[in-house]
């Protein structure tokens, strides 16, 4: 008999499965960080997770730029995988692992896009032992995937949240999130760089949905959602008049490309994990934000 992943609900990959694929990632992970190539982080990731990767790598290469074989490999151990049935693409599962990196529990989501597709991580969240939301399962351990565009029994969809979000930094309103350093925190951090004596600040946040990036979510015992989310985030420094612009941070140098004359405008990715609640407001458990490219004008 020949089931239909499309249209079937089931299991979205076999729990010996999803130990491979995990194994798969921290081996390639591996492997890029020592050849320190940006082309190979999409053998293993995607989305926000990769533009990250991609870029780090680009980084880290134009200081060592024969590579660092001496690179530690990545160890993601006592794995705990909670696996959604669900029908039609993308699948996907998350693995709550121990890393040898720090005491952080690292949440991978590794996303499949399709029939004969490659799994590739495309979200990671750390969360301290022990705050790991526990997810709702059924007779057999098997999660619950939240769709996209459903916000049946929840404060918002996930694929809402992104849109949400750019909304909330760019106006400070909104029924969706909750204050705290990823949002009321991040809007005050940023106040006092709209207008200085040097120059003066363009925010640019833009809402991310799939398929390039996916809002995979998972129904929490609690009745809420636990939900992954990509944003971008652009920031336009223009100088006033007589003023040059300058770059000192290593990063921002390794990655500038233009003529600095005016502007610099720095471009940031964003993933998060949400805790979004049957009702009240969604709280940001963890937020991961890097820059991905800059460019002088």
């Amino acid at each position: 008999m020949t089931v239909h992943g499309e249209r079937a609900v089931i299991p979205a990959a076999s729990r010996t499965e999803a130990a491979e694929v995990l194994k798969h990632f921290t081996d390639g992970y591996t492997d890029a960080y020592r050849r320190l190539d940006p082309a190979l982080v999409d053998r293993v990731e995607t989305g926000a997770l990769a533009e990250i990767g991609r870029a780090d790598l680009a980084v880290q290469r134009a200081a060592t730029p024969g590579g660092n074989p001496g690179y530690p490999a990545l160890v993601l151990d006592d794995a705990r995988f909670t696996i959604p049935k669900m029908a039609g693409w993308p699948k996907f599962f998350v693995a709550d692992t121990h890393s040898n990196r720090d005491g952080n529990r690292w949440l991978v989501v590794f996303i499949r896009s399709g029939a004969g597709k490659p799994w590739k991580a495309a979200y990671l969240s750390l969360l301290a032992d022990g705050k790991v939301p526990a997810f709702a399962t059924d007779a057999d351990g098997y999660a619950q995937a939240v769709p996209a565009r459903d916000a049946d029994g929840l404060a918002a969809a996930p694929g809402a949240l992104s849109g949400a979000y750019a909304d909330y930094l760019r106006t400070g309103k909104g029924p969706v999130f909750a204050d705290g350093p990823a949002t009321s925190g991040l809007r005050a951090d940023r106040a006092p760089l709209a207008r200085t004596p040097n120059f003066w600040t363009e925010f640019i946040d833009t809402p991310d949905e799939a398929p390039g990036f996916p809002s995979p979510a998972l129904r929490t015992k609690d009745g809420g959602a636990l939900v992954f989310v990509t944003a971008h985030h652009r920031e336009k420094r223009t100088m006033a008049q007589g003023v040059t612009p300058t770059v000192s941070d290593a990063r921002t140098k390794a990655l500038l490309t233009g003529d600095l004359k005016t502007a610099v405008t720095f471009t940031r990715v964003s993933e998060s994990a949400v805790q979004v609640p049957a009702s009240g407001r969604a709280v940001f458990l963890n937020r991961i934000e890097s820059l991905t490219a800059a460019r002088g004008e």
